[in-house]
Parts: structure tokens; C-alpha cells; sequence
């Protein structure tokens, strides 16, 4: 299985990125080749998503779980997506957010 890791020092808080990317309904308004997202379940801090990748007159679905971390008392929080259903075999990240100095690493 392939893995990808970047870090990144970013002028945003933890909470900030955190609401960012928890908030998978509106990820059609801001990330390139979403083309859709739908919430199906939404209990406590996990939900259930499908989402639609398009790219030119190429289009395919997937679901995930995700669940979300919020801040804790060190600023520190999460957001960790599992694949669930869809055409790929393998397809889990995990979005780390920790203070820094300059904002968020």
C-alpha cells in the first residue's frame, strides 16, 4: 500500500483547520475534483459520507467513515477518514492539527 505523509506550517489555528475539514458537506465548494458530498449518518463525533470525484467526463464515488477528534485542552485535534465502500482497495487518511508558534503544524 502506498503511503503519503506532508507537514506543514500554516497561519491558521488547530479549531480553524479542524472545522476546514471536518465539515465534508461543503467540500464540493473547495476542493478541486470533488464533485459531490453527501452525509448519510451524523452520531455524536463519527459520521458516514459518500463522496464524488469527477474530472472531465470521468466521475466515480466512494464512502468513508469519518471521525472527528476536536480539540482537547493542548489545541491539539484530529480528523481520521476510513474507506469503507467504492473502486479503491485501500484509501484512509488522518489529519493531524498541533499548535505552533506561527499557528498550526
Amino acid at each position: 500500500m502506498t503511503k503519503h505523509a506532508e507537514t506543514r506550517v500554516v497561519p491558521y489555528s488547530p479549531a480553524q483547520l479542524f472545522a476546514l475539514v471536518a465539515d465534508v458537506g461543503k467540500y464540493p465548494q473547495f476542493l478541486p475534483w470533488c464533485a459531490g458530498a453527501r452525509i448519510r449518518s451524523h452520531v455524536g463525533n463519527e459520521m458516514v459520507a459518500d463522496l464524488s470525484i469527477g474530472f472531465g467526463p470521468f466521475r466515480e464515488g466512494f464512502t468513508s467513515r469519518v471521525t472527528l477528534c476536536p480539540p482537547g485542552e493542548d489545541g491539539a485535534c484530529a480528523v481520521k477518514v476510513k474507506y469503507e465502500n467504492g473502486p479503491f482497495k485501500y484509501l484512509n487518511n488522518r489529519w493531524n492539527f498541533a499548535p505552533h508558534p506561527q499557528g498550526c503544524l
